[in-house]
């Protein structure tokens, strides 16, 4: 087989496998039979001339060859795709362009001198604005389902381009109306091994948060380096404050959600020995388009003009 012959539903689905190292999660996933899957991976190994996976009845795994071409291929095919999706929003948006912002906090109101700022330069253009739940941070970046992220810092992935901080704000820990904590003036990082805090469910894939990430909102060890257990899983926040009201758990969260999801069941507390959350637009390293250099230019002014 000539592998000029290949086309994307192959490298797809190959990719697909490679993350989910089972045949039947692959072809559901992409709404194909397993035949399909076992026909596409034979014919690259044919192609190849070696095994990309070994399989028996219970298990399936990368072969070094084979990991070395899912790495080779993944970027090539994000590019691709990305490159596909820029085209086709150009013919659907006109020269005016289409802006697709992801944002990981619930809070907009921080964001709109950036958002008015950037409709001021262009003000055709159409804005699409998605939240992006923290199980799955960086996924829809990579896979080309959002331009630019709003996030907090840390992020250190080679893939992701870290641009101009937008704004800080303090952390609280959100307990349950009837928690011990719950009628304090305040808690810290120590209260927090005494007490159970989640773990962040992920999506199951590779995009699933990076432990650095979580960490720099949930600490793993309290100041006296106690440990910090983790006793409910949520993978986002609407999960995460249910539990906390019914007591599961207690968890830092960012100042604004306070604002956003204040409960009669649920308090929230000062943390002041946390350092601040940083927010920071991220984008996909190659994928920066000229508005996406506008929103950053924008940012970086209005951060300049703040200080």
């Amino acid at each position: 087989m000539d592998l000029r012959d290949l086309d994307l539903r192959d490298v797809e689905i190959f990719l697909t496998l490679s993350e989910e190292l089972h045949f039947g999660r692959t072809a559901e996933r992409l709404y194909v039979s397993q035949a399909r899957v076992s026909q596409v991976i034979r014919k690259l190994e044919r192609g190849v001339g070696a095994k990309l996976f070994e399989r028996s009845s219970r298990t399936v795994a990368l072969t070094p060859i084979g990991a070395q071409l899912r790495d080779d291929l993944r970027t090539s095919y994000r590019d691709l795709r990305a490159g596909l999706g820029r085209a086709a929003r150009a013919a659907e948006y006109g020269a005016a362009g289409l802006l697709r912002l992801g944002v990981t906090g619930s809070s907009l109101e921080e964001l709109r001198p950036l958002l008015e700022g950037f409709r001021g330069r262009h003000p055709d253009c159409a804005v699409h604005i998605e939240h992006v739940h923290f199980g799955n941070p960086f996924g829809a970046l990579r896979n080309d389902e959002i331009d630019v992220l709003v996030s907090w810092l840390p992020i250190e992935e080679p893939d992701l381009v870290v641009g101009p901080t937008l704004y800080t704000e303090p952390y609280l820990i959100l307990v349950g109306a009837n928690h011990p904590l719950a009628q304090r003036e305040s808690a810290s990082y120590e209260d927090l091994a005494d007490y159970g805090v989640f773990a962040i469910s992920t999506s199951g894939t590779a995009d699933g948060p990076p432990g650095y990430w979580i960490e720099a909102a949930v600490p793993t060890t309290a100041p006296s380096g106690r440990p910090i257990p983790r006793t409910a899983h949520a993978a986002n926040f609407q999960d995460m404050i249910l539990l906390v009201a019914t007591g599961k758990a207690i968890t830092p969260v960012h100042a604004h959600a306070a604002a956003y999801y204040a409960r009669p069941d649920v308090r929230y507390l000062p943390l002041p020995d946390a350092p601040p959350a940083r927010w920071a637009l991220v984008w996909r390293r190659g994928g920066e388009t000229s508005l996406v250099r506008d929103l950053a230019e924008i940012a970086a002014l209005g951060r300049a003009t703040a200080r």
